[in-house]
């Protein structure tokens, strides 16, 4: 896969960090980067012109909850994900592996796959590897995930040494499955908190020359410092010369340490969710628009932010939105909490470019 070929152009000295560029067939994603979720083909309450406008590259869909609605069928009907949804940049389709195991009271896993009840209707659905790669050729993103097993925490060594050789079994099942050159597969690290675990699952999930690498299996309840540590332990596994994908990490210290450890891409539901409820972010802080000294503050959530919101309204606007419950007010917090995150990102990966990266490492772990 050539047009895949990921490339490497500046390096930290003092730590594992990289900058990067990943090609796609619709168009280069700059690394280190942070890719807003997409769940069901929207990043909530953000319409695409507003999306790009927050400086995403590369946005995320999930193949699980696209399968439960509207169905592949109907987007590839519709000219793919991209067409359907009306982004024009690079695409991610999770597995759906963390959704289905998620309902732990609703399904039963073997060696062939997954049995589950939909939350929709209750409908009987058996998910394979062959099944997951079957619905993301059909929904067209440029990159789509191997279906995996992702143990909850805590689970016992067996337990987790169970599901990191299900998921070998299961790549190679996703592998053979695959039918589309024009999208690139991830293989996906298990091994829970498990450090031997985890250089297993490495060594057997590189075997295979594939486009990408991701870390899965964390933010799943363990502890935050343990995340840094299974980063630590898996990075050094992964090729050079291929994109590191760590899933559902988006939090300013975890995304900083990562970097610094040979990480390339993030996700997380972080940035919409905290808009939903009325919190934002502002340079490295969390702030609640519920608070009443919000009220009459008529200056903007972030002088230095560049965003629509940020240059438009003024944080007592934004404050009455949420507090009357209009949904102009989620769109305008998420808007900004995207940019934030963007912000964050590649203000990283500029630090790496232009050799500073290590003193702007050492600065957000002091302050957060």
């Amino acid at each position: 896969m050539a047009s895949f070929s990921f490339r490497v152009i500046q390096t930290c000295s003092h730590t594992h960090a990289r900058a990067g560029i990943f090609p796609t067939p619709h168009g280069s994603v700059l690394t280190p980067t942070f890719m807003p979720v997409g769940t069901l083909g929207t990043v909530k309450g953000v319409a695409p012109d507003q999306l790009a406008g927050t400086g995403a590259q590369m946005i995320l869909g999930n193949t699980y909850h696209l399968h439960l609605q509207p169905g592949e069928e109907i987007v590839q009907h519709c000219g793919g994900l991209h067409r359907f949804m009306n982004w024009p940049g690079p695409i991610l389709t999770d597995s759906g592996g963390f959704q289905v195991f998620s309902l732990s009271s609703l399904r039963q896993i073997t060696d062939d796959g997954v049995t589950f009840r939909s939350p929709r209707n209750g409908d009987l659905i058996h998910f394979t590897p062959e099944k997951s790669i079957q619905i993301q050729n059909a929904l067209g993103a440029d990159v789509i995930m191997a279906f995996d097993e992702c143990p909850p925490y805590p689970a016992s060594y067996d337990e987790v040494k169970n599901a990191v050789n299900r998921t070998d079994q299961w790549l190679k099942r996703c592998i053979d499955a695959h039918q589309r050159s024009d999208q690139a597969l991830f293989g996906i690290v298990q091994g829970g908190v498990y450090p031997e675990l985890r250089r297993l699952s490495a060594q057997q999930i590189t075997e295979y020359d594939l486009p990408g690498y991701a870390i899965g299996g964390v933010s799943v309840g363990e502890p935050s410092e343990l995340i840094h540590d299974i980063v630590k332990t898996v990075a050094p596994y992964l090729p050079l010369d291929k994109p590191r994908y760590l899933m559902g990490v988006g939090t300013y210290r975890e995304m900083a340490l990562a970097i610094s450890a040979g990480v390339d891409l993030f996700d997380c539901v972080i940035p919409t969710r905290l808009a939903r409820h009325g919190a934002v972010l502002v340079r490295g802080e969390r702030w609640n628009l519920k608070n009443r000294v919000f009220q009459r503050d008529e200056r903007p959530l972030d002088s230095t932010c560049p965003c629509y919101t940020c240059q438009n309204f003024s944080r007592a606007y934004l404050s009455h939105l949420f507090r009357s419950r209009e949904l102009l007010g989620y769109t305008l917090l998420s808007i900004h909490n995207l940019t934030e995150l963007m912000r964050f990102s590649l203000g990283l990966r500029q630090a790496i470019i232009t050799g500073n990266f290590a003193e702007k490492l050492a600065s957000i772990l002091s302050e957060n």
